[in-house]
């Protein structure tokens, strides 16, 4: 039997939940012991009454949390001091991104904690209904299309009208990863005529099925795919290929969302100033890769800001927007990733288990990820 806790996550803009009641109350079934700090899901509207009714028991004390739990189940990596305050020995699940922050895991390191990525759990079938990022990616996707259709002042669908007709309105995705499909098919919804664009041609497949056209650059790279299933970083000559095609589409497009993005490294330039500058006057630009940088050359993360009369929106954590089924989604993958990790009531690491050896960052005071010790 394990103390698994939960805490208030603190970080800027962060509205999720580590844990959702339905899933508590699975592990209470499971015969864990839940703690769930006071607050914790009241921005996902999962009041302290909902978690207690599912058998978890209520903190007030932040200490507690973390100074008694073998298991702290997170969203966000809490700040240095909550993770000084975690026992030796204890585990830590939640999105890390250990590749971007060496001196994270090595204070993981330091105090002894195992700690696992739900963001580096690898995107293989079995893995799928434990994949945090698809499940996050695909609220971004959705909302992004919904902002765009918010900030643009056009319809999106054709309207005929008594005064005439309205032609619909005009979307490029670039990047067709879970963001991008999920944006395309909700700007379909909404009646846009949608183009996608992305350096792997196996995805135009699924682009036109959502019935989107799909803007094909030959590049003459041997690869544009990880193992992983995502895109690679392109070589200058085919990133200048790219956008000397990508110009020509981008200015005559109403929409511009961009999703790329490429692990452990800054979000790749696909829209620079010259073709901004060439947009239509009220055009709006989605980057969904604000907070890595940012696809488009003039975002600002955390602002919408007009540059060559073009709204450019650069929006941060866009999944906590939609707290509620987001926390419903995370919670639904950490489960799933649980129900792996723990046998017979306690925490089992088979490190012959590719996922459990891929998503463990640290254990017993030594990093294991191999991702980290190829870098």
């Amino acid at each position: 039997m394990l103390q698994i806790a939960v805490p208030n996550e603190t970080a800027a803009h962060e509205n999720r939940v580590a844990l959702s009641p339905a899933a508590v109350s699975q592990l209470i079934k499971d015969e864990h012991q839940v703690l769930i700090e006071k607050g914790a899901g009241n921005a996902s509207n999962f009041l302290d009454l909902d978690y207690t009714d599912a058998g978890a028991t209520i903190a007030k004390n932040r200490n507690e949390i973390f100074s008694q739990a073998d298991l702290v189940l997170a969203v966000q990596t809490p700040s240095e001091d909550d993770l000084g305050l975690m026992k030796k020995g204890s585990t830590l699940i939640c999105f890390l991104w250990a590749l971007q922050h060496p001196k994270l895991v090595e204070k993981l390191k330091s105090l002894g904690i195992t700690a696992l990525g739900m963001d580096a759990i690898p995107r293989i079938s079995r893995a799928q209904n434990m994949d945090a990022l698809s499940s996050m990616s695909s609220i971004a996707g959705y909302k992004a299309a919904l902002m765009a259709a918010s900030e643009l002042d056009k319809y999106f669908p054709m309207m005929m009208t008594a005064a005439g007709t309205i032609p619909p309105s005009k979307a490029l995705i670039m990047g067709a990863g879970v963001a991008g499909l999920q944006a395309i098919a909700t700007c379909r919804k909404l009646g846009a005529v949608v183009e996608a664009y992305d350096v792997r041609p196996a995805v135009k497949e699924q682009v036109e099925s959502l019935g989107a056209s799909f803007v094909e650059v030959p590049l003459e790279e041997d690869s544009t795919e990880t193992k992983g299933g995502y895109a690679k970083e392109l070589s200058k000559d085919a990133q200048e290929r790219q956008r000397q095609v990508m110009h020509e589409h981008v200015k005559k497009s109403d929409v511009v969302i961009t999703t790329a993005l490429i692990p452990g490294k800054p979000a790749p330039l696909l829209v620079t100033e010259e073709m901004v500058a060439d947009m239509r006057a009220g055009s709006v630009i989605i980057d969904l890769a604000a907070e890595n940088g940012g696809n488009c050359a003039l975002t600002e993360a955390g602002k919408t800001v007009v540059k060559h009369d073009v709204k450019i929106v650069g929006p941060i954590n866009i999944p906590s927007q939609l707290s509620s089924h987001a926390s419903l989604l995370y919670s639904k993958n950490m489960l799933a990733l649980l129900k792996l990790l723990i046998k017979e009531g306690e925490l089992d690491f088979d490190m012959d288990d590719e996922i459990i050896l891929n998503t463990t960052i640290t254990k017993d005071g030594e990093v294991v990820s191999p991702t980290l010790q190829t870098n």
